[in-house]
């Protein structure tokens, strides 16, 4: 069977960003990600969601002998009426990085820009399994990960704890084990 054009591509993007890396271990993540949304994959907004000149930061400090490659993806911006809730999981985010350095900013950045597309998250971020999430999160958020312990799937536990830091419990059953909405939250990802 034939390999999609669109697979290639994104490899052969990926395979360059890999040879243009720094050596941080969230490069490979990051690669992941610039790959996809060079082709068109995810939900990520222009510029990952982290405006032009911090997308260019980000990659001149992370892909620093990457050739003069520009990244035109036409996109569209974030939706202006979820700006609230997009600030609330930012800060979320902020507050739970692992060594509070300016990459988990922007990762945080790009993690609620994925939150607002409405697949998985580690498809909207386009990643391509979800362990290269739960990779991002606990090497990035780690304090906000590890409380993710019975492994809920991503984008449903950062939204519960935004429910929990206001006292909001929208949960029908007092324990996961019991809700009729369990495969909903738990369990894998297709």
């Amino acid at each position: 069977m034939p390999v999609p054009a669109t697979a290639v591509a994104t490899l052969t993007v990926y395979e360059t960003l890999m040879a243009a890396r720094k050596g941080d271990p969230v490069e490979e993540t990051l690669a992941r990600i610039l790959s996809s949304w060079s082709q068109g994959e995810g939900a990520l907004p222009h510029w990952l969601g982290l405006g032009e000149p911090r997308f260019r930061t980000m990659v001149q400090r992370h892909f620093p002998r990457l050739a003069d490659k520009t990244f035109q993806v036409n996109r569209q911006a974030a939706d202006p009426g979820r700006f609230d809730e997009m600030d609330d999981l930012r800060l979320l985010l902020l507050r739970n990085r692992t060594h509070g350095n300016d990459t988990e900013a922007m990762l945080a950045d790009i993690v609620v820009a994925g939150s607002m597309g409405a697949d998985h998250l580690w498809q909207d971020l386009g990643l391509w399994e979800r362990a290269d999430l739960s990779r991002l999160m606990t090497d990035n958020f780690f304090p906000l990960a590890q409380k993710n312990d019975r492994d809920m799937k991503w984008k449903k536990f950062l939204y519960k704890q935004l429910c929990e830091t206001e006292g909001i419990y929208t949960c029908r059953s007092p324990s996961c084990e019991v809700c009729t909405d369990y495969a909903n939250c738990f369990g894998p990802e297709d």
